[in-house]
């Protein structure tokens, strides 16, 4: 699914109040992270990860391969922050999904 430019700013401005839930740092990413991290989104279907600055990872990169690996939309990227989106399967947690949807 990819994401129009209306559907992505509104979830801009939704992401603009969220604390990152994970933090990559010099041990870079790795499958137990990328296992958590789509279990956050699979409930909060909108998060924002931090690289922390003694990582050696680049932020585009970590942002591909999280993208590719659990199949999730990249919203943005600014400097060392990446917002991730993936619309969840389970009716319950679907808040978010339902208004990007009707945009």
């Amino acid at each position: 699914m990819e994401l129009r430019g209306k559907q992505k700013r509104f979830l801009r401005s939704q992401a603009h109040h969220l604390q990152p839930i994970f933090q990559i740092g010099k041990n870079g990413l790795n499958e137990a992270m990328v296992v958590q991290i789509n279990e956050a989104l699979e409930k909060r279907e909108l998060i924002k990860v931090n690289l922390l600055q003694n990582t050696d990872e680049i932020a585009e990169d970590v942002a591909r391969v999280i993208a590719e690996k659990i199949h999730c939309e990249i919203v943005q990227i600014i400097g060392r922050v990446l917002v991730l989106y993936k619309p969840s399967s389970k009716e319950k947690y679907q808040k978010i999904s339902k208004e990007v949807k009707s945009i």
